[in-house]
């Protein structure tokens, strides 16, 4: 399958890079339509995976225009990592399922660069259904990564927290473990964080409505854990 540089190639480098860029925003476009399927993202995420792999292609399409046929295999793979190196993206959640979408981007994008638009299609179409597939399918449901939670809660200077929610917490907690403590509010409030596993999967609110009675009804918060969290 030859690239459209070469099956286009009475028509100017330009005319011809602008035909790429153009292409892979219409992928672009169905990929990120086929994965909002069933991806939970933000309207910012969805806007930066639709136009990532214009910006790549973009780049790579032009680099193809200044390097000329006698320019060396070594050269042409050190001028695109260089040029890929000035690309930088974050998600702002780093959800896995959200980074492996961008780098789907990253590849079709450079390969739609290069011309090869029909490969970065079927690329972006092959991603863009298996995550559609394996999202609507249960083959990882019985893992349990992830369920460890980052469990907040306030209190006033003068309350023992040793053992003040020790009956609470075996009550709805299957496992729980005091992580840090730290002073609040001028030293006025302590702030107490465990890693804490459910025991039942919808009961937060009889949680938190427990510990709100033992703590003043001051701030309590439920947050997913993520290990070595600088904001504890």
């Amino acid at each position: 399958m030859d690239s459209l540089f070469n099956l286009l190639s009475s028509l100017d480098k330009t005319v011809i890079c602008l035909i790429v860029i153009g292409i892979t925003f219409v992928i672009g476009l169905a990929y990120t339509l086929i994965a909002s399927i069933k991806l939970r993202a933000t309207r910012g995420f969805f806007i930066t995976s639709i136009l990532i792999p214009m910006i790549v292609s973009s780049v790579i399409s032009m680099v193809s225009i200044f390097l000329d046929e006698s320019t060396t295999g070594a050269v042409r793979i050190a001028t695109i990592a260089v040029a890929l190196g000035l690309i930088r993206f974050r998600s702002a959640s780093a959800k896995a399922e959200e980074l492996i979408l961008l780098f789907g981007g990253v590849a079709f994008g450079l390969i739609s660069g290069l011309g090869y638009v029909l490969i970065a299609a079927i690329i972006a179409l092959v991603i863009s259904g298996l995550y559609v597939l394996f999202s609507s399918i249960n083959l990882f449901a019985f893992k349990r990564i992830g369920n460890e939670k980052l469990l907040k809660i306030t209190i006033p200077e003068d309350l023992d927290y040793n053992e003040a929610f020790d009956s609470i917490l075996k009550t709805y907690l299957k496992s729980y473990e005091l992580v840090e403590i730290k002073t609040t509010g001028m030293g006025s409030l302590f702030r107490l964080s465990y890693k804490v596993e459910l025991l039942v999967k919808d009961s937060e609110k009889a949680l938190i409505d427990e510990l709100r009675i033992k703590n003043s009804n001051l701030e309590i918060s439920l947050l997913p854990y993520v290990e070595n969290n600088k904001t504890l």
